[in-house]
């Protein structure tokens, strides 16, 4: 049987057509489903019939279809990877990173805003005032750091840290500022007040 063509390994005629040679083809490699051997000399006698094909087709003399895949191309190549483009930030900080919708972000900063106001322009913003202006701002970031994910120690742990950050970096802020700008008319305990609702806006409204 070595000394047979292609052609003839198939069964069929050098002027068959490709869907009699995949037909016959199919039809030996079902015939034959448990001999490795004999599959291998199939199907090895199919890619050199696709091979003489093809040179026919770049040579002129026929015409394939295009659906007909030649044995450099039966291989199929692996799907190249999209190159991922560089983080620029760590692997934790991107789980902490929220993409907020225009509601996440307007919500909790008309709330922060109405606060900032009562603490810089209520008549009587003493220490009180601020104190009660605080606990609702924290509530307020809580509230909306659980929302997105229902973590509710994590909106806690998030709210306490800028709270913390908010207040000393505000008190020292304000007393470095203060003194040189006398047209604000503000104490430094509610500037940082203001300042803390601005850290609590950007957590609530960029953290998760």
């Amino acid at each position: 049987m070595s000394d047979q063509n292609p052609y003839e390994k198939l069964g069929v005629s050098e002027d068959a057509s490709f869907d009699e040679i995949q037909d016959a083809r199919n039809r030996l490699l079902e015939q034959h489903s448990g001999d490795a051997k004999r599959l291998e000399t199939i199907e090895v006698a199919y890619d050199a019939i696709l091979m003489d094909r093809l040179r026919m087709r770049q040579e002129g003399k026929i015409k394939v279809p295009e659906r007909i895949r030649f044995p450099e191309l039966r291989v199929q190549s692996l799907p190249k990877e999209t190159p991922t483009p560089h983080e620029q930030s760590p692997a934790w900080l991107q789980r902490m990173i929220d993409q907020p919708t225009p509601a996440d972000v307007l919500l909790p900063g008309a709330w922060y805003l109405g606060l900032s106001a009562i603490s810089v322009f209520y008549p009587a913003a003493g220490d009180q005032i601020l104190q009660l202006v605080l606990v609702v701002g924290v509530g307020i970031s809580i509230y909306f750091l659980n929302r997105k994910e229902g973590k509710f120690g994590r909106a806690v742990l998030f709210t306490l840290a800028a709270l913390i950050v908010g207040l000393i970096v505000g008190g020292l802020i304000a007393s470095w500022l203060l003194p040189q700008v006398t047209f604000m008319n503000v104490t430094s305990n509610q500037f940082s007040t203001v300042l803390t609702f601005i850290l609590l806006w950007l957590v609530s409204s960029f953290l998760r």
